[in-house]
């Protein structure tokens, strides 16, 4: 078959971790792909082993202070593959769209005239804390949901959010920024005592949750020795024993 002379480029969300939580739509596109540039976390090392040997498979997974392909190379490099006719996959881990750089790369195929789509995934600001047992929204407790990039500063709208029982703030990306982030918002006036969980490892084997307060968070997590990847969970839904039985108790009582 003759090559078509534009390709096209598909950014698809991974989801938090586990090949089967992937949609159906994401697996097909995946396993159509001529060209697949991948991030670090997702299910790619699951499936890995699944893609035709022709497969051309581009590793530009970022780590804590290793960002070894910036996003512009990022860019080019669909661009580049796209127009030379392949199919290339963007597989990303959670969703593209949420502090994922999605609208990033789907701006710059745009601009280049290749044809781009996105395929939504299962978010880790929500799909990490369901693993522990925290909705992050529940009836009577929070009612809306604020997701902050943990590599920025505290703004008012943040501020607002914590304050307010009603809404859970879920930290992506927060680690590191945890103390910075934690002493902030307890000194623009945030009550201490607001539980917080840090979920590490979601939807792993080498899950583990380590519930704190605001106040006390930064220390706790040194304490633990928490790493990432982490999703940082902050309001009511946060404490312990909200949701009975929780996985945790569940697994117990069947050992």
């Amino acid at each position: 078959m003759r090559r078509a002379r534009v390709g096209r480029v598909d950014l698809i969300g991974g989801g938090p971790g586990p090949a089967d939580l992937m949609t159906v739509r994401a697996y097909r596109l995946l396993m159509a792909a001529d060209v697949v540039i991948a991030d670090r976390l997702g299910p790619f090392a699951e499936l890995r082993h699944e893609l035709p040997p022709h497969v051309e498979i581009i590793d530009v997974g970022k780590r804590p202070g290793h960002h070894p392909v910036p996003q512009h190379e990022i860019d080019a490099l669909l661009v580049d593959r796209a127009l030379a006719g392949h199919r290339v996959v963007r597989l990303k881990g959670g969703d593209p769209f949420v502090l994922g750089r999605g609208g990033e790369e789907v701006l710059a195929c745009e601009a280049a005239g290749v044809p781009v789509s996105v395929t939504p995934g299962v978010s880790s600001a929500i799909s990490v804390p369901q693993s522990a047992g925290i909705p992050v929204t529940h009836r009577g407790v929070a009612s809306a949901v604020h997701i902050l990039n943990g590599h920025g500063d505290l703004t008012a709208s943040a501020i607002a959010s914590m304050s307010d029982p009603s809404v859970t703030t879920v930290i992506l990306m927060g680690v590191a920024s945890l103390p910075r982030l934690a002493a902030s918002a307890v000194s623009h006036g945030v009550p201490g005592d607001i539980p917080v969980a840090i979920v590490e490892n979601g939807h792993t084997e080498r899950q583990r949750t380590i519930r704190s307060t605001l106040a006390q968070a930064a220390a706790d997590a040194d304490s633990a020795r928490v790493v990432n990847p982490a999703v940082i969970v902050i309001g009511e839904v946060a404490r312990a024993g909200l949701l009975l039985p929780t996985p945790a108790m569940i697994a117990e009582s069947m050992t």
